[in-house]
C-alpha cells in the first residue's frame, strides 16, 4: 500500500510512490506469495488427513465385532437370538449375548401387590375436621409408627405426616361426588412389608372393627409376594421382577411363558461385509491422493504405509496352526487393491465351519486373530508415535513454519521499502534544490540574450 505521496520536483516525477509500490509488489511476488502457496497446500493436505483419519475410524468400527477383546466381550460368535412366547411375563437382558442357550420356562401362579387400606368415607363438610378420634398406629416391616390426631386438624395434614413415614405411602383422595378416603398403602410389594394398623383411630376411620381387628371391607388389596416356578425351581419373591442367570423376568399375569435362547448367527455376513466396504472406500482414497499429481499430500509414502500395514495384515495366516487365510473362507483380492467378499462361500463357513471361522478372524488370547490384529494395528496408528499421528504433528510442524517465513518475509520487505521511500523523499528534494537552481541560471541567459 502507498506510504504516502513524496513530493518530488517536477524534473524527478518518476520517483514516485507508485514506482515505490509497483517495485514492492513485484517483490512480494516472488517472496511471499510462494510461502502463501505452500501454507494453502497444507490446509488442503490437512483436510485430506482429517478424510484419511475418519476413514480409518471408519474401518476401525467395523473391525470391532471381530475383536476378541471388545468391550463387552461379546463378539460377532457370541451373539444370541431370543424368542418369547406367552404373555404372563415380559423377558429382557441386559446383555442378550450372555444368556445360556435354551428354553426357559415361567408359570406365574401368583402376582407380588401391595397392603391397600381404605378409610370409610368422608364428606366435604367434615373433610377439614378431623378432630381427636385417638391414636393411629400403623407397623410395617417390625416398626410402630403413632399418629396421635389431636395434632392435626384436618385429613390432609394426618396424610401429610403418615406419607413422610418409612415405608407407608398415604393419601387423602376425592372418591365420589362428596365422599374423600384415606388411603393407606405399604411403599412395596410383598408380604414383608404388610401393614398392621391399630388403635382407637383406626376404628373410627374404619381401618379396624373394633381397634384391632382387620375390617375386611376396606382391606382394599392384602399384600402378598409373586409365586413362579421357573424351569421347575419354586420362587417366593416380594417383586414382580426376578433374574435368572442374566434373563429378568417380569411378571404382569397368571400364566405360562417361554423364552428360547439361541446362538444368532446372521448378522455376521453383515458384519463382514460392513468391514469390505470402509476397506475399500479408504484404498479408494488413499489412492486418489498418492497417484494424483495435484494431490496436496507432501508425504505419500507415509500416507500409502497406512494400507500396505493394513495389507500384511490381510494377508497373513491365522489359526492356533498359522493355517487359515481370509482366501479360503470367501474373501478374494482384485488387482485394484481391494478385497470383495463371496457372501455365498463366505455364509457357507457361517453354518457349516464356525469355528474356524472364528479362529481366524477373532482368535484366542494366544493366537489373535485377523479382526484382532487389525485393530491393533489401527490403533498403534493413532497413538503419539503411530504414523497418522506423527504424519498430522508434521503438519503442525510444518504449517508454524511457513507462517513464521511468511511474517518474517513481509517484515523484511515492509523495511526495505520504508527506506527506500525516505531514499527517494531525499532525492526528491535534492533535485527540486537543483531544478530551483537551474531555473535560476536559465532567467539570467534569458535576460541576457534578449538585451
Amino acid at each position: 500500500m502507498a506510504e504516502g505521496v513524496l513530493g518530488l520536483g517536477a524534473g524527478a516525477s518518476g520517483l514516485n510512490q507508485d514506482v515505490i509500490d509497483k517495485l514492492k509488489a513485484s517483490e512480494r511476488k516472488a517472496r511471499v506469495e510462494p510461502i502463501e502457496k505452500n501454507i494453502e497446500n497444507i490446509t488442503k493436505e490437512k483436510e485430506v488427513m482429517v478424510t484419511v483419519n475418519a476413514k480409518v475410524t471408519e474401518v476401525l468400527d467395523s473391525l470391532k465385532p471381530f475383536d476378541l477383546f471388545i468391550s463387552g466381550g461379546n463378539t460377532a460368535f457370541d451373539q444370541k437370538a431370543a424368542t418369547a412366547s406367552g404373555d404372563s411375563v415380559v423377558f429382557d437382558a441386559a446383555n442378550v449375548a450372555a444368556l445360556n442357550k435354551g428354553v426357559t420356562t415361567v408359570d406365574i401362579t401368583k402376582l407380588s401387590q401391595k397392603d391397600v387400606y381404605q378409610s370409610d368415607t368422608v364428606t366435604s363438610a367434615n373433610k377439614d375436621s378431623l378432630g381427636d378420634i385417638g391414636t393411629l398406629s400403623v407397623t410395617v416391616n417390625g416398626t410402630t409408627h403413632d399418629f396421635n390426631t389431636a395434632d392435626y386438624t384436618t385429613y390432609d395434614e394426618l396424610k401429610t405426616v403418615i406419607n413422610a413415614t418409612a415405608g407407608i405411602n398415604a393419601s387423602f383422595d376425592k372418591v365420589g361426588t362428596d365422599s374423600y378416603r384415606l388411603i393407606l398403602k405399604s411403599e412395596e410389594a410383598g408380604s414383608d412389608n404388610a401393614l398392621t394398623i391399630s388403635g382407637a383411630a383406626s376404628q373410627t376411620l374404619g381401618f379396624t372393627t373394633d381397634g384391632t381387628a382387620v375390617n375386611t371391607t376396606n382391606h382394599i388389596l392384602t399384600a402378598q409376594n409373586m409365586n413362579a416356578t421357573i424351569d421347575g425351581v419354586d420362587y417366593d419373591v416380594s417383586s414382580n421382577s426376578i433374574e435368572v442367570d442374566g434373563l429378568k423376568i417380569t411378571a404382569s399375569k397368571l400364566g405360562e411363558s417361554s423364552i428360547s435362547v439361541s446362538d444368532d448367527k446372521s448378522q455376521i455376513t453383515t458384519q463382514m461385509q460392513a468391514f469390505v466396504d470402509k476397506y475399500n472406500e479408504l484404498v479408494t482414497l488413499v489412492d486418489e491422493e498418492v497417484y494424483n499429481n495435484d494431490s496436496s499430500i507432501q508425504d505419500k509414502s507415509s500416507l500409502r504405509n497406512v494400507l500396505d500395514q493394513l495389507k500384511d495384515k490381510l494377508f497373513g495366516q491365522y489359526g492356533a496352526g498359522d493355517d487359515k487365510s481370509i482366501f479360503n473362507f470367501g474373501l478374494e483380492l482384485d488387482k485394484s487393491g481391494k478385497i470383495a467378499l463371496d457372501t455365498t462361500k463366505f455364509n457357507s463357513s457361517v453354518e457349516s465351519n464356525l469355528d474356524d471361522l472364528k479362529d481366524l478372524l477373532v482368535g484366542t488370547a494366544e493366537k489373535e486373530g485377523l479382526g484382532t490384529q487389525l485393530k491393533s494395528v489401527i490403533d498403534e496408528m493413532k497413538f503419539s508415535d503411530g504414523i497418522l499421528s506423527t504424519y498430522d504433528d508434521s503438519i503442525t510442524k510444518r504449517e508454524e513454519t511457513l507462517k513464521k517465513d511468511k511474517e518474517a518475509a513481509e517484515e523484511t520487505l515492509n523495511d526495505k521499502y520504508k527506506e527506500l521511500s525516505a531514499q527517494f523523499a531525499s532525492y526528491g528534494s535534492i533535485i527540486s534544490g537543483f531544478e530551483s537552481s537551474f531555473s535560476g541560471l536559465k532567467m539570467m541567459i534569458q535576460q541576457s540574450t534578449s538585451s
